[in-house]
């Protein structure tokens, strides 16, 4: 277990705040902060209301577990990629809520039960985003309801080959990557999610 303790020596105190960049999306601040050792230094991060991202679970008896994916172009990086469904916290949202509904949204699919399965923070070098990794079982299809120009395929693999793709390089979204650990845990039976039906309030 890592010892959070002790950790007054690495702290960074912040001494002035400004907005560098305020946008539909994006919001971005730098900061002067005081270093442990007295200097200072500049910080440039940015703002963000956190995500969820949604591993959706197809179980079959006798058959290979299967997962929900999707494939959608990412601008930054130029490339088409391979995700679980995620987005973005509505204000006022809880992660709950937002679970239902980017999988509802992006997918079609609704789920019966739900399990939390952690957070991750996937670019602590510059932004305060935080994603909210949840598990979903007991998929029922219906239409997708995609945002006005989201473009995106959806699609099922065996959770073997999603983590295979993720070792080979494959895929290289950082977030499914993260929940293939969860993944395989499950599979193993080294972890066991606590199932329930959440409530989308």
């Amino acid at each position: 277990m890592i010892d959070p303790g002790g950790v007054a020596h690495l702290l960074e105190t912040q001494v002035t705040s400004e907005d560098m960049v305020r946008g539909r999306f994006l919001h971005a601040r730098r900061d002067l902060v005081s270093l442990p050792d007295g200097t200072r230094a500049t910080r440039e991060y940015v703002i963000h209301p956190g995500a969820v991202m949604v591993v959706p679970l197809i179980e079959a008896p006798g058959q290979p577990l299967q997962v929900v994916l999707e494939r959608q172009y990412r601008y930054p990086v130029q490339q088409v990629m391979i995700e679980f469904p995620a987005g973005k916290l509505d204000a006022g949202e809880n992660t709950a809520h937002c679970a239902r509904r980017e999988l509802h949204e992006e997918t079609g699919y609704r789920a019966a039960d739900w399990a939390k399965a952690g957070v991750i923070h996937p670019v602590i070098a510059y932004s305060t985003e935080f994603i909210e990794v949840w598990f979903a079982k007991g998929l029922v299809a219906g239409e997708r309801k995609l945002d006005s120009g989201e473009f995106l395929d959806v699609f099922t693999a065996t959770a073997d080959d999603l983590i295979a793709w993720c070792l080979d390089g494959h895929v290289t979204d950082a977030k499914t990557i993260a929940a293939a650990l969860w993944l395989q845990a499950y599979q193993a039976g080294t972890w066991a999610p606590t199932w329930s039906s959440v409530s989308p309030g």
